[in-house]
């Protein structure tokens, strides 16, 4: 019969008990000026939030008609550009980015990097 401890450690050697790693994704990101987005709710700019791809947005698990219900709203994401990190989440989706690119506010983009840039090569992950 096995214990307790036995189980969690048979458990935890075959990596059962481990959480997966978060997926990293890479893309532009460039900065828009937010308003009603597709989750339903209304930011500006000075939020920390982000609109993902439209095809990531539409194909996210559990993704139905209604944007306002899609499971990515609200969504936590961490985004990395040269040594820097902001966290934001999902409320809207960008019609006229690839798939991995993103959106962010004028306040997010700005804590990795100068706006005048426009468009810089991120990655992300979702948390």
């Amino acid at each position: 019969m096995f214990g307790t401890f036995t189980l969690l450690t048979a458990l935890a050697t075959f990596g059962v008990a481990q959480a997966a790693p978060a997926q990293v994704n890479s893309g532009d990101a460039t900065f828009y000026a937010p308003g009603l987005g597709a989750c339903g709710q209304t930011n500006s700019a000075s939020d920390a939030i982000v609109a993902v791809s439209q095809s990531f947005f539409e194909s996210f698990p559990g993704a139905g008609p209604n944007p306002n219900l899609n499971p990515v709203c609200g969504q936590k994401m961490t985004v990395y550009f040269q040594g820097k990190s902001t966290d934001v989440t999902v409320v809207d989706s960008c019609p006229g980015c690839g798939p991995s690119d993103i959106d962010l506010s004028p306040a997010a983009f700005s804590n990795l990097a100068d706006q005048s840039l426009g468009r810089i090569q991120v990655t992300w992950t979702l948390q």
